[in-house]
């Protein structure tokens, strides 16, 4: 325990957030799709399920990931988790891919060559369908026919080659879920399958060594020229930062990272960014000798602005104004910002989790992700 909290301080945060977590677990409950099958849930109270079937996909995969992480899914039986695993897989088609009912060419865009906008997508949502299902029946052996290709090291060159860091967010995104996908090839994998998956690592590796900004540790053109393009730099990466997480090593540079993410103010941002900055610091903690007591005070801080962030209802919204709508998703489901959703909801947990893990230790069991994406946490165990 960190010499800045005395007993009655850390009392008074432990059960902060203990009420947090008790308010949430009945706000995702309330979330249930009536007549569905167990844990299949709303996106918020404005979702209507019978308007936006395909809605459910996304309520339902943060609403478990969020679950599993705070000690919800206890409440399952075998016969539930069954059940809705195999709901989850009625998404699924036959390369593995998960795509959500009625997302239409005309209503999706991330970048003008629609192949890309669709596989950005499509990694997004098998990624995120895949970690719910880890947490519901863990080691059940996906089909990645889809990602196979990748082990082939030409075609794993040449789709780098093509990542634009101009866009290092979009493109951390891409590349953590295909790491991950390469992670679960290896896992599952015959020995001549995790020699490949092994060497596609080393692949992506070397390509982030050859293109990182040193004085930063982040990937991003122009990151020095422009605080919003280094902010980009710095979300985009901490997804790429996960690669080395998982195979227990240590980022180059990851100092300068540090040094960046304490300049930013401990205060509510979006729920994204903020988990963000997070994941960096508890990672430093774990994996350097640096700035350590600057850490837990900014990490502190965080806690109280994001448990003092709650909606009333009991979940937590991305940010207070705006229309939220699914990313890459243009034209398609979209609701007032501020409400509380399953998104931003387990977002902000994994945050306030992460923290209460590096400065409580052992109060709570939670249950990050083994999946490498935004919920993995180094202790949590590998995907191996």
């Amino acid at each position: 325990m960190s010499a800045m909290f005395d007993n009655a301080a850390k009392s008074i945060r432990i059960d902060a957030i203990e009420r947090s977590r008790q308010k949430t677990l009945a706000w995702l409950s309330s979330m249930q799709v009536p007549g569905a099958v167990r844990g299949a849930l709303r996106i918020s109270s404005a979702h209507d399920a019978d308007r936006w079937p395909g809605v459910v996909l996304y309520g339902t995969y943060n609403g478990i990931l969020c679950l599993d992480l705070i000690g919800g899914l206890d409440r399952f039986t075998a016969q539930d988790r069954l059940a809705l695993t195999q709901w989850l897989e009625g998404h699924r088609r036959p390369d593995g891919i998960f795509r959500v009912p009625g997302m239409t060419e005309d209503a999706v865009f991330k970048k003008p060559d629609r192949e890309e906008t669709w596989r950005y997508i499509d990694f997004h949502v098998t990624n995120y369908t895949l970690g719910a299902i880890d947490a519901l029946m863990p080691g059940r052996v996906p089909n990645l026919r889809f990602a196979e290709p990748f082990l082939d090291p030409l075609t794993l060159k040449a789709w780098l080659c093509d990542r634009d860091l101009n866009d290092p967010w979009q493109e951390g995104n891409n590349i953590v879920n295909l790491a991950g996908f390469l992670l679960l090839l290896r896992r599952d994998g015959d020995v001549a399958t995790q020699a490949r998956a092994d060497a596609a690592l080393e692949i992506l590796y070397g390509w982030h060594d050859r293109l990182r900004e040193p004085t930063t540790g982040f990937w991003g053109v122009g990151q020095l020229s422009d605080p919003v393009r280094l902010l980009h730099a710095f979300a985009g990466s901490m997804h790429n930062f996960h690669i080395w997480y998982h195979e227990g090593r240590t980022p180059t540079a990851f100092e300068r990272s540090v040094d960046y993410v304490l300049t930013l103010p401990p205060r509510i941002d979006s729920a994204c960014i903020d988990v963000d900055a997070v994941d960096v610091l508890v990672h430093a903690l774990t994996l350097l000798d640096y700035r350590q007591m600057e850490i837990r005070a900014w990490l502190s801080a965080m806690l109280s602005a994001l448990l003092d962030d709650q909606n009333a209802d009991g979940g937590f919204c991305d940010v207070r104004s705006g229309i939220r709508r699914q990313d890459g998703w243009v034209k398609g489901y979209e609701e007032p910002q501020g409400l509380s959703n399953t998104f931003a909801t387990w977002f902000r947990w994994i945050a306030i989790a992460m923290i209460a893990d590096a400065l409580f230790p052992g109060q709570w069991t939670w249950g990050f992700r083994r999946m490498i994406g935004i919920g993995y946490r180094l202790m949590a165990g590998p995907c191996r």
